[in-house]
């Protein structure tokens, strides 16, 4: 019982600092640009069809998972095509990447760029071409009703069909009075600023460390601050997703806005949409941490051992949404267990924690996109296994 406990505060710290931190950071300034170009970027990139693949390419290039996050509630809304949403999530590197970097940077540079063509090329062929996504529909077709077609194009490769009415999703209602909710809901939203600056900090501070294990404690150390502040904000966030929003406007999530009135309100959609974002990853940390407690799973060992199936096993490892696998198999990497092919595939699979938001707001889409992303992982990491012997490179690019 201690443990399960220890694992669960644990993941209630850890989302939010090494995660939610770096996510705010990114959807603040994405909601300043929009702000202060009253929403010009946002309109430019809608009539632009041929660069949103490239864009989102880059977005999900960037480290963490933040930039990859701003592009799904764009593709919710019909601003950008499904291809584009497969690029993004393609070229996502995740947290995971913050530990290649800090210890196998030569082996970072060539992932994530074999990452980012690979998502540039899926992304417009997607578009263009469609590449079975009828098919795909079809056999998910059951398994929900949709807010979007699950990435149906249209002949010219641009938006998808929605099924909504232009931005019926995106219609504003006045946030809800109350003379105690209200004023409370205002001061929950300071503190959780003041914790995700904090936060921030701490969570640069453990990823220049090489992203070491840090105890939980209180006391007044570096520890016991990643503690406070990590379950501090975790607990903000569960306040704004499930009651707070609906007292600091509109009440909607997951939802791109075209332009803020002022800088107050970008700074409420900023803390909203991460919000969103930490009930989604607290609840995939604790379903992959218990996973991992009660059935004894270790993927490292799993994909320490699988020799000429290593980019195989990467690329499926990918597939399970959330950060916490692939900074393990980014661990295993570069202690030198697993081959350059495997960290590539994973590298390509995985969509971090950027496929939380599309999994609440449209599972299908979600379910067709992860099937994107992992069909030219395999494709990608068993052509370096055996064409070009990086099945061999084990440890390449590690820091001594």
């Amino acid at each position: 019982m201690n443990e399960l406990l220890e694992v669960f505060l644990a993941s209630v710290r850890d989302g939010y600092v090494q995660v939610s931190a770096f996510v705010a950071l990114t959807v603040l300034l994405f909601g300043l640009v929009q702000y202060r170009t009253s929403g010009a970027l946002v309109e430019q990139l809608s009539e632009n069809d041929r660069l949103q693949p490239l864009f989102g390419a880059f977005m999900g290039l960037t480290p963490g998972c933040g930039g990859a996050i701003v592009m799904m509630p764009l593709y919710v809304r019909g601003t950008v095509s499904f291809g584009t949403v497969v690029a993004t999530l393609i070229a996502t590197a995740g947290d995971s990447a913050f530990v290649i970097l800090a210890l196998a940077p030569e082996a970072a540079l060539y992932a994530y760029s074999i990452a980012f063509a690979t998502a540039i090329v899926s992304g417009y062929a997607i578009d263009r071409f469609g590449m079975g996504v009828g098919r795909i529909d079809d056999a998910v077709a059951t398994i929900s009703n949709t807010a979007t077609d699950g990435g149906v194009v249209t002949s010219r490769g641009g938006n998808p069909t929605h099924e909504y009415d232009g931005d019926a999703c995106c219609e504003t209602h006045a946030a809800r009075e109350s003379s105690v909710l209200t004023p409370l809901s205002h001061a929950v939203h300071a503190i959780w600023w003041v914790s995700a600056g904090i936060a921030l900090v701490l969570g640069v501070m453990y990823l220049l460390a090489g992203a070491p294990e840090v105890p939980l404690t209180l006391a007044p150390s570096y520890a016991g601050a990643f503690t406070v502040v990590g379950i501090t904000g975790t607990a903000a966030s569960f306040y704004i997703y499930f009651v707070g929003r609906h007292y600091l406007g509109d009440g909607h999530v997951g939802r791109a806005r075209d332009s803020f009135a002022n800088l107050y309100e970008t700074l409420l959609h900023a803390a909203q949409e991460t919000s969103f974002v930490t009930v989604w990853v607290l609840t995939a940390y604790l379903l992959y941490e218990y996973t991992v407690v009660l059935l004894n799973i270790n993927i490292g060992e799993i994909a320490a051992a699988v020799g000429l199936l290593a980019p195989v096993i990467g690329a499926l490892i990918g597939l399970i949404p959330g950060c916490g696998p692939q900074i393990v198999l980014a661990s295993v990497y570069a202690e030198g267990a697993i081959p350059f092919s495997a960290l590539t595939a994973n590298a390509i699979s995985q969509d971090g924690d950027a496929l939380f938001p599309l999994i609440a707001i449209d599972k299908k889409a979600a379910i067709v996109a992860s099937i994107y992303t992992t069909i030219p992982a395999l494709i990608v990491g068993v052509a370096l296994h055996v064409l070009f012997d990086f099945g061999s490179a084990t440890g390449f690019g590690v820091l001594g």
